[in-house]
């Protein structure tokens, strides 16, 4: 899919090439992408300055990519998984900057579920509040959570206990986990919510604006992807209101943008700890330096396992993109998926979209030689570019 014609301007001496993917999911992770996607420019042009930059906007792999542009250190810690089982989490800490990092996957991820087993009526944050707590336990005065990937849809009820708060019923007992715990809570308390959790800045990385309870809330739009049918979702959306008007009952935070991220986890960590929102890829884009390396660029690759009219809501491509059409350089997507509404990414500094997939294929096979058919797509990308010139 090509956009309007443009000029690839070589500088005089080596081509500089940027290349800021996301993940490809279930297939690559942002920096495999990047490594193969340079291992294409390079069978056209050997001398080209490939400048790595792997990007995420809040979802899986999103604490491990930062971790890696930053070269901050990686943490496990044992947490309490979706529907209660444990699992072992990744965070990133760079003390240099005074700076930890988690992505809320890593704790109740979609994935951690197999499909069988998929319950979101009891899919619980518990183990994302036991995450946030060992990242604040380091000396750091800022936290970022990366909010995407979620099997939960509790409001960030689990969370909040962990965290340290009340959430109990009308004898005084704790609810129990998940949304179905909410269909007997009475009172909240935030009052022992954690003070060390209190005192870091917290940012969360998110390209979701959608607010918690309504027709554009967590339980409508995200609920059906984590297996609600339709009569659960019209029950979550009474059930986290239920939640909202005894942890907000002003409702000041239950509208805000992003609250209905993850589950409704936006709209705990914006209350209880002040959180404030902001597009992922931006967040990355600032830790990375993206716009600095983006200056006298020739070309950026930018991608991600599936480009569509969706990707326009802050999805890292489009991040990048801006950037890059904001210094006049070129930018090609690779996906391995094209779907409804791509095109008008063509009028957003795209030159080019690229499927990565040749012929007919299983999804399996489609995934597993991911890289090889990434790097196969640059290369050819890169011969056609260069015959434009």
């Amino acid at each position: 899919m090509l956009g309007r014609r443009t000029r690839w301007t070589r500088r005089v001496g080596t081509v500089h090439v940027v290349i800021a993917p996301d993940s490809f999911k279930e297939s690559l992770t942002a920096i495999e992408a990047a490594e193969a996607m340079a291992a294409g420019v390079r069978d056209v042009v050997p001398d080209a300055q490939c400048v790595l930059v792997p990007m995420a906007d809040g979802g899986e792999g999103f604490a491990e990519t930062v971790a890696a542009a930053l070269g901050a250190d990686l943490h496990e810690v044992g947490v309490t998984g979706p529907l209660g089982d444990p699992v072992t989490a990744t965070y990133a800490v760079d003390l240099s900057r005074r700076l930890a990092v988690v992505d809320v996957a890593q704790a109740v991820g979609l994935d951690l579920v197999a499909r069988a087993d998929r319950d979101v009526m009891r899919a619980d944050t518990f183990g994302v509040g036991e995450l946030v707590l060992a990242a604040v336990e380091h000396d750091v005065d800022e936290l970022i959570i990366g909010l995407g990937g979620s099997a939960t849809n509790d409001g960030g009820a689990g969370l909040l206990r962990a965290l340290g708060a009340d959430l109990l019923d009308d004898r005084g007992a704790s609810v129990q986990p998940g949304p179905a715990g909410l269909q007997s809570i009475s009172s909240v308390d935030l009052s022992g919510v954690s003070a060390r959790a209190r005192e870091v800045r917290v940012r969360l990385a998110s390209d979701v604006t959608n607010p918690l309870l309504g027709e554009q809330g967590a339980s409508a739009v995200f609920g059906p992807q984590k297996g609600a049918s339709d009569d659960q979702v019209d029950e979550l959306d009474a059930l986290l209101g239920r939640l909202a008007e005894l942890v907000d009952p002003e409702g000041r935070t239950q509208q805000s943008p992003g609250a209905g991220a993850a589950g409704g986890l936006g709209f705990a960590l914006q209350h209880a700890l002040g959180a404030t929102s902001t597009p992922g890829v931006e967040i990355v884009a600032e830790l990375t330096g993206l716009a600095a390396h983006l200056d006298g660029a020739d070309l950026v690759l930018t991608g991600e396992g599936s480009m569509d009219g969706q990707t326009l809501a802050g999805k890292t491509p489009f991040g990048v993109a801006r950037l890059a059409a904001e210094r006049g350089v070129p930018v090609v997507g690779l996906a391995g998926r094209l779907g409804p509404g791509a095109d008008k990414l063509l009028d957003h500094g795209f030159v080019a979209l690229v499927p990565i997939v040749q012929g007919i294929t299983d999804l399996p096979t489609a995934l597993a030689e991911g890289g090889a058919n990434l790097r196969r797509a640059v290369a050819t990308s890169v011969r056609l570019l260069r015959t434009t010139l």
